[in-house]
C-alpha cells in the first residue's frame, strides 16, 4: 500500500462516519474502528482538502463535520 492509498483510506472512513453527522474524535474512533492516530490522519487529509470544519459544540470537545 502506498502513502496516498494509506492516507486516503483513513480519510474515506472518516468521511463516511461524518456523513451521519458531527462527531468528536472519540466518536469517530467508535464509528470507524480506527485508532486515534488513524482518525487524526483522516481528519488532516479532509481538512487539507477543505472538506471538514471543526466546532466547539460541547465545551472542551471539538466536533468535526462536513462542509458539503
Amino acid at each position: 500500500m502506498d502513502t496516498i492509498e494509506f492516507f486516503g483510506t483513513k480519510a474515506g472512513k472518516v468521511w463516511e462516519a461524518l456523513k451521519e453527522g458531527p462527531k468528536t474524535t472519540t466518536q469517530l474512533q467508535k464509528a470507524t474502528g480506527l485508532t486515534l492516530k488513524e482518525v487524526c490522519i483522516g481528519l488532516g487529509w479532509l481538512a487539507r482538502e477543505g472538506k471538514i470544519l471543526a466546532s466547539n459544540l460541547e465545551g472542551m470537545h471539538i466536533k468535526f463535520h462536513l462542509t458539503e
